[in-house]
């Protein structure tokens, strides 16, 4: 009988645990959840699970790997917020499996990701047709970002592609506009943005620039 009393206050105590760990290391929807999120959570949910199933176990002994899980992922996820590379190597990069109306099919088959998977999740976007894509990026949470031709948006120009990124220019899409970093360098310095490393973040949309400074 005093195990099931054990259970029951353990239940208790480690469902407003978690609740509060889960905060503390930020609000996430469930379909925003990378990788390296889903992986911290079920371990810590195996680990509490445990402890419950186990009343004769110290509860120290669940409590100090939880929270170097949480501590670790904590300590990571603010060297995230500086350092892109970082980001990137943590949780991945967005993908382009839809560039200027084309699928690459070769980033495809790098990601593992099929045509059912496209098409379906265009669906999804409320897109039957994939002539009406002119660009579709493939989210590092899996989620299907959707940008649709210029004539279906109604006439509107350009795609605004971040060309920095927490002061990191974006080679990759400066190519994309047919552009090079010099010549991004001389436009931010003509609008009174000397120094790059500065920049948050900056887009580029029908010959205007959006720029944030740290």
């Amino acid at each position: 009988m005093n195990d099931i009393y054990v259970i029951l206050l353990r239940s208790i105590f480690f469902y407003f645990l978690l609740l509060m760990l889960f905060r503390l290391m930020g609000k996430r929807e469930i379909g925003e959840l990378s990788i390296v999120d889903l992986i911290v959570f079920i371990i810590i949910g195996d680990i509490a699970v445990l402890a419950i199933e186990d009343p004769n176990k110290p509860l120290i002994y669940s409590l100090v790997p939880i929270f170097v899980i949480v501590l670790i992922q904590i300590i990571l996820s603010v060297l995230a917020l500086k350092s892109q590379k970082l980001r990137e190597v943590i949780e991945g990069k967005p993908t382009i499996v839809i560039n200027k109306g084309k699928i690459d099919e070769r980033v495809m088959k790098k990601q593992r990701y099929n045509f059912d998977d496209l098409l379906s999740q265009l669906r999804e976007k409320n897109i039957l047709n994939i002539d009406e894509v002119e660009y579709a990026i493939l989210e590092p949470t899996g989620q299907l970002s959707v940008i649709e031709r210029r004539d279906v948006r109604n006439g509107e120009d350009n795609v605004p592609f971040p060309l920095i990124i927490d002061g990191v220019v974006q080679e990759e899409s400066l190519s994309r506009i047919g552009k090079n970093s010099s010549w991004l360098k001389t436009q931010l310095k003509n609008d009174g943005y000397e120094d790059m490393s500065r920049i948050s973040i900056c887009t580029y949309d029908d010959g205007v620039f959006f720029v944030d400074v740290k």
